[in-house]
Order: structure tokens, then sequence, then C-alpha cells
């Protein structure tokens, strides 16, 4: 098993982000995390990611800053749920975010070079195959990436997380923003990349788009895994078609 995510709780003051989530990724598989606006979905990869800042010293877990956050996250068999995000992303657990958030006054490939902090020996080697992924940043890479499209940008994100070479890619709404063509190919390009051996939890708002490349898939609702299965279940099942997907 690649990710277990076990009974993961976030609150924040008085409201439940996250209620008792657990998931399951095996080695090189594309597993779908979706479910509407404000299901928890950014935040359960935050937590998985170490971007939510763990403390268990009680069964009930204590307060950072108004999060209170339990469970445990295991990584190839470590429990990595007191690590840093940092020591997370050092062991090939990456989060490529949502909307994108390049370092917009510096060029393409600073940017890519930022994200090849872990792996300097290797920096050369991974641009290439990054270039070879998405050629349009290779064109581009002298540009200020401030100043190109959201497609572009979108290619940025994924290429400066594949610099860090990782294990698990966890990618927030990619698809956010862009036209149905761009979309189309920057998916046919996730799927190259899970292809290349890459694991990937993906989280998208177009369901079946997303239900399309990947194999299983879990819906979360008001922070409550309340289905999941293979992605053709989910799709043909009417009742979660119509609560849940909006299909």
């Amino acid at each position: 098993m690649l990710l277990e995510v076990k009974n993961i709780t976030v609150d924040y003051d008085t409201a439940m982000l996250l209620n008792d989530v657990s998931l399951a990724m095996m080695q090189g598989e594309l597993l779908s995390l979706v479910g509407p606006n404000g299901a928890g979905k950014t935040t359960l990869l935050r937590a998985i990611t170490g971007l939510v800042r763990w403390d268990r010293e009680t069964k009930q877990g204590t307060k950072a800053g108004n999060i209170g956050l339990t469970g445990q996250v295991l990584f190839n068999g470590e429990d990595i749920s007191n690590l840093p995000a940092y020591e997370i992303a050092r062991r090939g657990l990456i989060l490529c975010p949502e909307r994108r958030r390049p370092f917009t006054e510096m060029t393409v490939q600073e940017n890519l070079k930022a994200g090849a902090y872990l792996y300097p020996k290797h920096y050369a080697g991974t641009l290439d195959f990054v270039y070879h992924l998405f050629p349009r940043l290779k064109e581009r890479e002298k540009q200020i990436s401030g100043t190109m499209s959201g497609g572009e940008q979108q290619m940025l994100a994924i290429g400066r997380a594949l610099m860090s070479k990782p294990k698990l890619l966890c990618i927030d709404e990619p698809s956010t923003g862009l036209a149905p063509l761009i979309k189309r190919d920057l998916f046919d390009k996730i799927k190259e990349i899970n292809e290349g051996g890459i694991a990937l939890l993906l989280v998208e708002q177009d369901v079946a788009l997303s239900f399309s490349l990947s194999t299983r898939g879990y819906i979360l609702s008001h922070g409550k895994i309340v289905a999941q299965g293979t992605s053709q279940e989910l799709l043909k099942d009417e009742t979660v078609r119509r609560a849940y997907l909006g299909l």
C-alpha cells in the first residue's frame, strides 16, 4: 500500500472540515477524489501533505491556532503524521496546489529550478523530462511566469511539482478556468504522467473527465466520505450521480 489515510478529523473553531475520513491508494494508482465545493477536498490534501499542522499528544488532538487535527497518515508504510511538510515532500509525497500559484516574478525555468531543490543533482535530467512532457514550457523557459496564460501556468505548476521527483503527486483542481480543449490536452498529460509510474491523487470538479482517467474514486461531501468504488461503478450509480456528482 502506498498511502493510507486513517480517520482524519479536522475542525476549525466550531466548524467540522473533515469528519473521520479514511482512504487508501496502491502503488502506481490514479485515484479520483471528487465532491461539491466546500466538501473538504483541499483540506484533506493539505492534511496529507503536512500543510495542516499535526499535534497528537492526546487522543482528542490539540489545537494549533484554531485548527484541531487528529488521525494518521501512512506513506510507504511509514507514519508521516507528525512530520513537517518538507520532510513529507522529501519522501516523495508532493502537492500541486489549486490556483497554480507560480512564482509570478520568476521565469519558467527559475520556477522549475525551485521545484528541484530536493534533488539538485538530478536537475538536468528531470528538466528534460518536464520539457518533453510540456514542450510549451521549453518554448517559454525565459518568459516571466506571471505573464503566461492559465493553461500554461497549470503546465508549469505540474512541471514544478514533477521536478521534486514524486512517488505520489496530489493535484488539486487542475482544470479550473481552462477552456475545454486545453483541459482535455492537460488531462492527457496527467494520464501520461501516471502511465510513467507516478501515482496520482486527483481532486477535480469535472467528475466525468476525472473518472475517465482513474481506476477508483472517493466522493467527499460535508467532510465525510459518502461513497467509494471503481470509477465506472460510481458513474453508474444513479443516487450518487444525482446527489453528489451533479450528473
